[in-house]
């Protein structure tokens, strides 16, 4: 398949912001441009658009699409991290819908997880390795505990809570959890449950691209007695006051972040791949050269 890397009339961007559910569009964003690409894995979820944001370029991208046609098994995740690498993305700060399971965490409230638990039933593409090429890429923390960090304390800055730490139970969707399925998450731990961190987080990684998460809470999933069970009502009328505090605090976050910083995760390729260079077919190389040129040149 064909690709369409930026060429000299795309600007580079340092950030990506990934919006999800009800976070479809950064209005702060200055001078935008937009970049429609095609790449090895398809087209993204939709044009990225590039702008400026205090100082910062930043490029924007909605997981869902316009107007939320994609279901969590039908978003793009291999093309749009290859297209926010090609850009030159250095970090991905992850807007997502969660439940809460924890009595600790309210609707309303924010978290930057720091683990993943996936229960994925792996009908979505987790990797960009295969066809010729192997690679076993470290996971062991899923998210950038810098990135993590600076979310909680844009939150804090601006008089909002944002948990810092949690674990981010993964499910297939597009259904919800059966009450015993959200007991049993509660037993293991699980913080919040989502749908699309996986396998989002992990292509992030294999890019070399620091990954954090600002999960905001809308409803208590199915395991609270008392409180009423997730439905899309309940999310959507959740969404409207989440997704205004998120955008703040992902401006802050950015607003904060210091001139020269780069990825986290630089380097996480260095030693995975352990298929023979010799051996490496030629689409290979070429299809994923934004994220492994610079270890076969």
């Amino acid at each position: 398949m064909t690709s369409t890397p930026p060429d000299a009339s795309t600007p580079a961007a340092s950030l990506a912001v990934i919006g999800g559910s009800g976070f479809a569009r950064m209005e702060a964003l200055r001078a935008p441009l937009v970049w429609e690409p095609a790449t090895p894995f398809g087209a993204p979820s939709g044009p990225i658009t590039i702008g400026t944001l205090h100082g910062r370029r930043v490029a924007f991208l909605p997981r869902h699409g316009a107007g939320h046609a994609l279901l969590p098994q039908e978003v793009p995740y291999r093309a749009n991290v290859w297209a926010l690498k090609a850009l030159g993305v250095q970090g991905i700060i992850a807007v997502s819908a969660v439940g809460s399971l924890q009595a600790s965490i309210a609707p309303g409230e924010m978290v930057a997880p720091d683990q993943i638990i996936d229960r994925t039933r792996h009908t979505r593409p987790t990797t960009f390795f295969g066809d010729g090429i192997v690679a076993h890429v470290g996971f062991a923390d899923p998210f950038c505990a810098d990135l993590s960090a600076r979310l909680v304390a844009a939150g804090a800055s601006l008089g909002v809570l944002v948990h810092a730490g949690g674990t981010y139970i993964a499910i297939e969707g597009p259904l919800f959890s059966t009450r015993a399925e959200s007991r049993l998450y509660r037993a293991w731990g699980g913080s919040i449950i989502g749908m699309t961190a996986v396998p989002e987080a992990k292509l992030a990684r294999e890019a070399e691209i620091a990954y954090g998460m600002l999960a905001t809470a809308t409803d208590y999933d199915v395991w609270h007695e008392s409180e009423a069970d997730v439905s899309v009502e309940v999310v959507l009328a959740r969404l409207r006051e989440n997704v205004a505090t998120a955008q703040r605090i992902v401006a802050e976050t950015i607003r904060a972040l210091p001139a020269d910083w780069t990825s986290t995760a630089r380097g996480a390729l260095r030693h995975a791949i352990v298929t023979d260079p010799a051996r490496i077919p030629g689409r290979a190389r070429a299809d994923l050269a934004p994220i492994i040129g610079e270890y076969l040149s």
